[in-house]
């Protein structure tokens, strides 16, 4: 029973696409793999007759991947309908998320599977509520951590920042992924060459932007083979 965390950059750098690959490849590798994905806006109302609730399209890609049929409530304990900052819709709905839920939650998925792949919403200090962000229920899970990069201009600072975060909180970072989300991005080979050399941690994989690539041919561009001692040794360094 083990897991990762799953943080990005930035919003919209492709956390979702990349947790898949993860997903998909643990399970080449014959693990009983789960998701989560915390908190979620950007919902509709989905779900089945008499069970008719706000569901997000990237938490229902996550369930469908799972090796486990988990219920939608507990893959996603929070969840809102605007595509606003997460904390702010909730604070709409007069809604107070909290850690100690999303921890249940997490340990309740954790138990029925050899990993749980968490993945969090937009990139590493979201605010959760007034005082944590989901950086602090990464600390709370002790999950090493996958940070996936958006190759574009910008993403260098994004990066580093957020691996000096990581670390400084006390967990692993155990790989990164440039997941290039643009065929408009511009010296994506320095990019990818300048974080190598400083984000001391291993690339996991170059993905080719591809709007229709599936979680299979996602996970042929990574190599988790760097995650697995990372799972089993758990998020310290």
């Amino acid at each position: 029973m083990a897991g990762l965390f799953v943080t990005g950059t930035d919003t919209d750098v492709g956390k979702t696409h990349i947790a898949l690959g993860l997903m998909a490849a643990l399970q080449q590798r014959g693990l009983c793999v789960a998701a989560m994905k915390p908190v979620s806006a950007g919902c509709e109302l989905g779900g089945s007759e008499g069970d008719r609730s706000l569901r997000n399209d990237d938490a229902l890609q996550l369930s469908a991947q799972s090796s486990l049929s988990i219920p939608y409530q507990t893959l996603n304990p929070y969840a809102f309908e605007p595509a606003i900052a997460p904390h702010i819709a909730a604070q709409k709905v007069d809604v107070t998320m909290r850690l100690d839920v999303l921890q249940r939650a997490c340990a309740e998925i954790e138990a029925q599977a050899d990993v749980v792949v968490v993945e969090g919403a937009g990139g590493w200090l979201v605010p959760v509520n007034a005082r944590e962000t989901l950086a602090d229920l990464a600390v709370a899970l002790g999950f090493p951590v996958v940070l996936v990069v958006g190759v574009r201009l910008g993403c260098i600072s994004h990066a580093l920042l957020s691996a000096e975060s990581i670390r400084a909180r006390g967990l692993t970072l155990a790989g990164w992924v440039a997941n290039e989300i643009s065929t408009q991005a511009v010296c994506v080979e320095e990019n990818i060459a300048a974080l190598s050399q400083r984000l001391q941690a291993p690339l996991l994989g170059r993905v080719p932007f591809d709007g229709q690539a599936g979680a299979e041919r996602t996970a042929a561009s990574l190599n988790i083979t760097p995650l697995l001692a990372s799972v089993s040794a758990g998020g310290s360094p």
